[in-house]
């Protein structure tokens, strides 16, 4: 049976985060769910929902992964398979399951869920956010033959090749790096459709014009240092 961990990164999903807990497939036998220096409930809720809190107080999204990573890292019994996933319940959890099938059956390394047009809720991506996966991937496409159409937050990865990727991004370059790197050390890797809704709350990099423009930078910054690397 192979030994699934999700880490969650949350910065104020007080009114969401129990909700992302309690969706995920008992399958699962740890929820890490690393506070990115939230000021409401998110941690008391996210602990009275059965989850390992975690708390970061360097804000970044990067930052909040690689706690969730080091705390792994010291557990007598390390994971088979990571699962990342948001907190703000955009993501349904219960499709879990569609992710890991291709690394459980078929031996992928990396698993991407998609947010395809046809399963997207309307206005749960912003124009900036559709344009910036739309650019960043087209690039990946041309830099590196990639098959990626989305930078979609709902991801699963062998936590063996996830080591291997030796993550450093703190901030908004986190999937993208993760991705550039997994096409840099030829690892399998495939997308699944999955659904997408409306967050619960104010999103902090798409609901800002600072934060939309700053994770545009950090994304692009990825691609042209891997495309000279």
């Amino acid at each position: 049976m192979n030994q699934i961990k999700v880490i969650i990164p949350a910065f104020n999903e007080a009114e969401s985060i129990a909700k992302v807990i309690n969706d995920i497939p008992k399958i699962v036998d740890k929820i890490i769910v690393v506070s990115n220096n939230s000021t409401d409930q998110t941690e008391t809720n996210a602990q009275q929902a059965g989850a390992t809190v975690l708390s970061e107080n360097r804000k970044g999204y990067g930052y909040a992964c690689l706690k969730g990573m080091d705390y792994i890292s010291k557990l007598e019994n390390k994971p088979d398979i990571i699962v990342f996933l948001d907190g703000d319940y955009s993501d349904y959890p219960e499709e879990l399951t569609k992710l890991i099938q291709p690394i459980v059956e078929d031996n992928i390394d990396f698993v991407i869920g998609a947010r395809v047009k046809g399963l997207r809720e309307n206005g749960s991506m912003t124009k900036p956010q559709i344009f910036g996966n739309w650019l960043a991937t087209t690039l990946m496409k041309f830099m590196f033959q990639s098959t990626f159409t989305d930078l979609g937050p709902f991801r699963a990865i062998k936590y063996d090749k996830l080591l291997a990727l030796n993550m450093e991004d703190k901030t908004y370059g986190w999937t993208v790096e993760m991705q550039l790197k997994v096409l840099k050390q030829k690892m399998t890797y495939i997308e699944i459709p999955v659904n997408y809704r409306n967050r619960i709350g104010v999103s902090k990099v798409s609901g800002t014009l600072k934060g939309a423009v700053m994770a545009g930078v950090k994304i692009l910054g990825w691609i042209f240092k891997y495309s000279f690397k």
